[in-house]
């Protein structure tokens, strides 16, 4: 049996397997019950791994052993695999966020951050600066930026931006604004985000923008992250920001927001 090397990156990506996991797998499904040595030939895995691989997709609920000699593996129904493992994922999940979740209050979190501030505390400020790559790390750190904000947040975006922003920064937002940091956002509004803007009163001071065609934002005249990609022409993963650490420019980017905040209505 010859299986598409595109099946097998997918069965892989998926269902989280290895290479040898994903060849005895398929194999083992197009026969229904085989023997390790027989599914060895057919998926061309060593026959000294075979065992090990097939025990590994035993314990993951992809197979079951067969009673009786020789050992015959029979294959789990393809639907029934994917409940396995969608349960088995979720339970796995769980466990990490619960061991996460522990660490905030303990003794080894003291320990970090102790490490962290003396680390800090030797860093050129003008060193502290770095490239985001991707949308998520870009979000991710917007909002880290965002929880350590004292005085003013400061945003320019487009108009699908101001609606990702919306989404995913707002619990951020509202916490933020609740420690009394003033919120500006300028964007493109359109008749798809109207609805946002509503949806941030009391959060947020909003104002119509379609001048300027930029996404930067300041934090406390002390951070700036700019993005270097029209993002209605650049893939989320792709998406590039540039975070730095310094008055200097930050100041003068929060006065190219005041102007532009200031000319509209």
């Amino acid at each position: 049996m010859i299986v598409k090397e595109e099946l097998l990156s997918k069965l892989r990506r998926y269902f989280d397997l290895n290479l040898y996991e994903v060849k005895l797998w398929s194999a083992l499904l197009s026969r229904g019950v085989s023997t390790a040595g027989e599914l060895s030939d057919i998926a061309d895995v060593p026959r000294s791994r075979s065992y090990d691989v097939l025990e590994s997709l035993e314990k993951k609920g992809f197979v079951v052993m067969k009673l009786g000699k020789p050992i015959k593996y029979i294959a789990i129904p393809p639907a029934e695999v994917v409940d396995r493992v969608s349960k088995n994922m979720n339970h796995e999940a769980m466990e990490k966020i619960r061991r996460l979740e522990s660490v905030k209050d303990s003794e080894l979190m003291q320990e970090l951050q102790t490490i962290h501030t003396q680390g800090i505390s030797m860093v050129d400020p003008a060193e502290m600066s770095g490239c985001l790559r991707g949308r998520n790390n870009i979000y991710n750190h917007l909002d880290l930026l965002i929880k350590e904000s004292k005085k003013t947040v400061n945003i320019i975006t487009s108009d699908k931006g101001f609606m990702r922003k919306a989404e995913g920064l707002r619990g951020t937002l509202e916490k933020a604004c609740k420690r009394g940091v003033k919120i500006r956002i300028v964007a493109p509004l359109t008749k798809d985000n109207k609805h946002v803007v509503e949806s941030l009163k009391g959060v947020a001071q909003v104002k119509h923008n379609d001048k300027i065609s930029s996404r930067f934002v300041t934090v406390d005249s002390h951070d700036v992250v700019f993005m270097t990609h029209d993002d209605t022409a650049v893939h989320p993963s792709y998406d590039l920001g540039v975070w730095v650490k310094t008055p200097y420019f930050s100041t003068a980017m929060d006065h190219m927001f005041n102007m532009t905040w200031n000319q509209q209505k």
